[in-house]
């Protein structure tokens, strides 16, 4: 579900702490609710976080803390098959001559 950034809007839930972690993301006029925190990062002008959506995919999110703006940086398919378990993208090294 790969999208232009400039669509994607994030619903958050703040906690006690006041952090702000993703619920729910719309891109393209696609919502995909989180079902899960894979992990979380920082970098001094960034916040990233790494979720499977209850579609299975895994994205990776990338919050701008100072503009306050969400980009999508990081998208797997949920869709595997019997000779790659692992979810697609990128490379398939099948393909590579060596």
């Amino acid at each position: 579900m790969p999208a232009d950034d400039a669509e994607l809007q994030v619903e958050c839930y703040a906690g006690y702490r006041g952090e702000e972690t993703p619920r729910r993301f719309t891109s393209g006029g696609a919502t995909v609710e989180i079902a899960e925190i894979l992990d979380r990062w920082l970098a001094p002008d960034h916040r990233y976080f790494k979720v499977r959506g209850a579609d299975g995919c895994v994205y990776i999110l990338r919050h701008a803390v100072g503009p306050d703006r969400w980009e999508l940086t990081m998208y797997a398919s949920a869709r595997r098959d019997e000779k790659n378990p692992a979810p697609r993208s990128g490379v398939d090294l099948d393909d590579v001559p060596f």
